[in-house]
Order: structure tokens, then C-alpha cells, then sequence
């Protein structure tokens, strides 16, 4: 297919949907004006934007279908109306000849099909945008799902890419919420994203990381992957048996207690977000199943790991208190908290954040805290920082996102779930555990190695920082005592970071790196001592 056949095919359905009616017509180009101007002889569908943008992505194939499930994840940029249409996007791809995915996973594992396993079935389990699943036997008798890539997929991928991104641009040039929207910068996310999907080994690294997160956890299953027959374009893991999350009616026949079952979806979530900073982030209904042996105490099922997230320690930290002032309701720490982790311009006028904040969030806060969904709360509160020329944070969007599906499928399984009072004591014991004397000794024994092999150095960096601050301090100020104050203070800080990398030094050379050792903590309380008084 030809690129400029492709072209022809998406101008026509965009015809059919008119599309034309969604772009500015007065901030066209002159070029542009004809052809859209045109459209309007064809009659317009009964249908809002969002079901013309989801019925186009539909029509369009499984790059289009994949590209609009990835602007629903994308609340920050696009309307509310259009994400609720494009969230209901489905993989309901006709699936590809058995032969040919009998042909990938022989040239992937470089054997014949009836050679690698007891059995196959011919009829796949599930055909989506780019892979295919059918349901195989090892011969030691273990029931597993292979999962292989469409054939072709990848040149596909790159000629739509290559469209969507001549669209992007056109948009970002010509319309003022094309640029508001930056389409270029989500064809390039999208483009990452999928070519990150179509490496079932790098899927497979994350299903076996998440696997051995939740080793022996009442809170959450991941089925075993199966290394030996696992390539980049295939991939062969433990078949699974569970309730699909959304069949509620199963879930209540069983007798599932739906209570504790939404409150442990909302643990698992703070729990992979704080705890092991790695969160599947594809949590959508179909990748999310129930097992059937313990009822009364469900455990969560996940499958399709191709998309993770995780966060910087210091957005960890910072995202942890932004939520806990939203719960007090301390606008000028929210505020504050943004400025300090770099969300906004350091310039930025922390009592206009803080009005601003406070109008949006306070009528919200009016409502019972069960009727408020905490995920809407965090949209809004980055909506509101965006005023103040708040960068888009791809980490904190992906975030979001996954926590509007746990909340959204959380209230689904027990309408009164408080996800506030779920979460509040979560983030609490977080950060309390976060400076609790054994978390700080762990971060010792991690990093300690990486302190001793640069602790040579500290001497030489604090005299290069004290001739430094003293030469500037001379030239700016002629008078020598005020030369010498920044020289003095930039003494002390330089010292009291020796006298604390001296004194992890010690522990680590006389503890071995054991907390049980006298003599090493007693070493890291006199550094954090020294530490302390000479930064007075």
C-alpha cells in the first residue's frame, strides 16, 4: 500500500465523519480553505466530536484504534468529552491466518510447533492491534497462553506514524488549540509507546519484575513467564483462569466481598506506585481478571504488561505530600510544593497558585468525600498549574491516568468505596517509613559503595568551591569582610557534607555494612551530629 493511497483512504474517512467541522476554518491556511469548504456538501453524521474521532480511529485500523486509546490516557490535553468516547476503543481486530503465526513462533524459537509443545490451539484466544494469543500445553503438562507479533505490523506502524505526524504538524502550525494540544509531541510518545509494545521480551521483563513485586501477595497474582520460549516477537506465559473484572454478576454469584475487593485495587495501586516504584500502567478492564479460589478474600489477577511506569524519588516524595495537603486542604503547600519540585517556573507567584488552586478545588471538597473522585482532583489540580506554564509531565499523566481506572473500577465493584479514606493512612505510613532510621540505612548500604568511591575527591571539590566563592565574593564586594561571609557559610556546608560522607566511611569499613554493628551506627549518629552543628 502506498503512501499516498493511505492518504487517500484517511481523507475519505475523515470525509465521512466530517472532520472538517472540528478545525477552525478562519486559522486555515488559503490552501486548506477549498478542500474543507468542500466537505460541507456532504452530509454531517448525527454524532457528537468524540464519536466521530472514535468511529474514524475505528474505520481507520489498528495503528488508528491504538493511537486513540493512547489519547485517552492523555486527560491533560484532551477534552472530557473525547476521552470518554475514545476510552471505549477495543482491539476487535480480525484475526490473522494460523499458519502465518505458527510460521512466526517456528522462525522465532527454531522449531516446529508440534515439537515445542504437547499441544495447540488453532483458533486464537484474542487478536488485538498488534499481537496475537492462542493457547498451548507444555510437554510437562502446564497450560500456557503464546503470544506473537502481526506480521508486517512494523512498516505499517511507521508509514502511519509518518501520516500522523504531517497531520500533527499542520495542526500545531495552523490552530491555536493545535498547539495547546501539542500533536507532535503525543505522535512521538505514541511512536514510542507502540514500538515499545511490539518487544514481547521487554513485556516479558516487566511481567516477571511485577511477578516477583507480588511474590506470595494475598493482593496480587501475575502469571509465570516462560524465558526458554520467549523471543522478542513471541512470547509464551502461564494461562490464567479468572473472572473478568467487569463481570460483576459473576463476581456477587461467587459471593466476592466487592468491598474488600475495591479497597485491595486501591492498595495495589499505592502499593506499586510508592512502594516498589513500578506500576503496570495499562490497568484497563481487559487486562484485569479475579481469581476463583478464595472469595472472601479476592486476589487480582493482570495480564499485558507491555506498558510500566515509575517515578523519581523526588517526585515520590513530592506527589505523596501534594496529596496529603489536598487532603487537609493547605492550598499554599500545594502551591509551594509545586515551585519546589520544578512542576512550575521557579518565578512563579506562589499566593496566585494558591488562589488559583483553592478556587478550583473548594466547591469540589463541598461534596461528600465519597462522591469525589480523586483522580478528577488530581487532573484538575495539574489543569490549574498548566495556567502557570506547568510543564506536562509524562510520568505524572501516565499516573493519573491508571488511577482513574483504579477509582473508576474500584466504585464499578462497591459504589460507596471512599477511596480518601483508603488512601490517607497508605500515604501516611509512607512517608513516616521513608524516614524511619532502617530506610535510611538501607539507602546507606545501597549507595554506600558509590560515596566511597568518590569521597577522595570531596577535599579537592570543597577548595575548588571555597576559592570559587571567595574570588566571586571579592570581585563583586570590595569590602573583605563581606567577601569572606559566603566563603565561611560555603566552609561549613562543605565540611558538615565531609564530616557525614566521613562518617558512612567509617560505618561502612567497621559495620561491613550491618546494622546490628556498634561501632557503625555509632559512626553514622556522630556524622549526622557533625552534620547538623556546622550547618547551624
Amino acid at each position: 500500500m502506498t503512501t499516498l493511497f493511505r492518504l487517500l483512504q484517511i481523507v475519505r474517512v475523515a470525509v465521512r465523519y466530517r472532520l472538517d467541522q472540528l478545525l477552525p476554518a478562519a486559522q486555515l491556511p488559503w490552501w486548506l480553505r477549498p478542500p474543507v469548504l468542500l466537505c460541507r456538501c456532504f452530509p454531517a453524521p448525527a454524532l457528537n466530536r468524540g464519536q466521530r474521532l472514535r468511529k474514524t480511529c475505528e474505520d481507520l485500523g489498528p495503528i488508528f484504534v491504538k493511537f486513540g486509546q493512547l489519547l485517552s490516557t492523555r486527560p491533560d490535553l484532551v477534552a472530557p468529552d473525547i476521552i470518554t468516547e475514545l476510552d471505549h476503543l477495543q482491539d476487535n481486530v480480525p484475526p490473522f491466518a494460523n499458519d502465518t503465526f505458527r510460521n512466526i513462533v517456528e522462525t522465532a524459537l527454531g522449531d516446529e510447533v508440534d515439537t515445542l509443545f504437547a499441544s495447540f490451539e488453532r483458533q486464537p484466544l484474542a487478536s488485538a492491534s498488534v499481537a496475537q494469543v492462542h493457547a498451548a500445553t507444555l510437554h510437562d503438562g502446564r497450560e500456557v497462553v503464546v503470544k506473537a507479533i502481526r506480521p508486517g505490523i512494523e512498516a505499517i506502524i511507521d508509514q502511519d506514524v509518518k501520516l500522523l505526524l504531517l497531520l500533527a504538524r499542520l495542526a500545531s502550525r495552523y490552530s491555536v488549540d493545535g498547539r495547546r494540544l501539542r500533536p507532535v509531541e503525543v505522535v512521538q510518545d505514541y511512536h514510542r509507546t507502540i514500538v515499545d509494545e511490539l518487544d514481547l521480551q521487554r513485556e516479558a521483563a516487566n511481567a516477571s519484575q511485577l511477578r516477583r513485586n507480588f511474590q506470595h501477595s494475598p493482593l496480587l497474582y501475575v502469571p509465570e513467564i516462560h524465558w526458554d520460549y520467549t523471543r522478542p516477537t513471541v512470547l509464551v506465559m502461564e494461562r490464567i483462569y479468572g473472572i473478568p473484572i467487569t463481570h460483576i454478576d459473576r463476581l456477587k454469584s461467587q459471593h466476592t466481598d466487592m468491598k474488600l475487593l475495591a479497597e485491595r485495587g486501591v492498595e495495589i495501586f499505592f502499593t506499586q506506585v510508592f512502594t516498589h516504584n513500578f506500576f503496570h500502567a495499562d490497568m484497563h478492564p481487559g487486562n484485569i481478571f479475579v481469581s476463583t479460589r478464595h472469595p472472601q478474600r479476592p486476589q487480582y489477577i493482570a495480564v499485558d504488561m507491555a506498558i510500566v511506569g515509575s517515578l523519581t524519588r523526588a517526585d515520590q516524595y513530592y506527589l505523596a505530600r501534594n496529596l496529603l495537603a489536598m487532603f487537609r486542604r493547605d492550598y499554599r503547600q500545594v502551591a509551594e510544593l509545586h515551585v519546589q519540585c520544578g512542576w512550575v517556573p521557579a518565578d512563579t507567584r506562589v499566593n496566585d497558585l494558591e488562589a488559583a488552586i483553592r478556587s478550583v478545588c473548594e466547591p469540589i471538597f463541598e461534596k461528600p468525600l465519597k462522591e469525589i473522585s480523586f483522580g478528577q482532583v488530581m487532573i484538575t489540580l495539574f489543569q490549574t498549574a498548566r495556567r502557570f506554564n506547568m510543564e506536562v509531565q509524562p510520568q505524572l499523566v501516565l499516573l493519573q491516568k491508571t488511577l482513574l481506572n483504579i477509582e473508576g473500577l474500584g466504585r464499578q465493584l462497591y459504589p460507596d468505596l471512599d477511596l480518601w479514606t483508603t488512601a490517607h493512612p497508605y500515604l501516611e505510613r509512607w512517608l513516616q517509613d521513608r524516614f524511619h532510621p532502617g530506610s535510611l540505612w538501607r539507602e546507606l548500604k545501597r549507595y554506600g559503595p558509590e560515596w566511597l568511591e568518590k569521597f577522595p575527591e570531596v577535599p579537592h571539590l570543597i577548595f575548588e568551591a571555597l576559592e570559587a566563592r571567595g574570588g566571586a565574593g571579592a570581585r563583586q564586594v570590595q569590602s573583605p569582610p563581606q567577601s569572606m561571609r559566603p566563603t565561611a557559610a560555603a566552609g561549613r556546608r562543605g565540611i558538615a557534607l565531609a564530616a557525614f560522607a566521613g562518617a558512612a566511611l567509617l560505618a561502612w569499613l567497621q559495620g561491613g555494612a550491618d546494622l546490628q554493628s556498634v561501632p557503625a551506627a555509632a559512626w553514622v549518629l556522630v556524622g549526622v551530629g557533625a552534620s547538623a552543628w556546622l550547618l547551624r
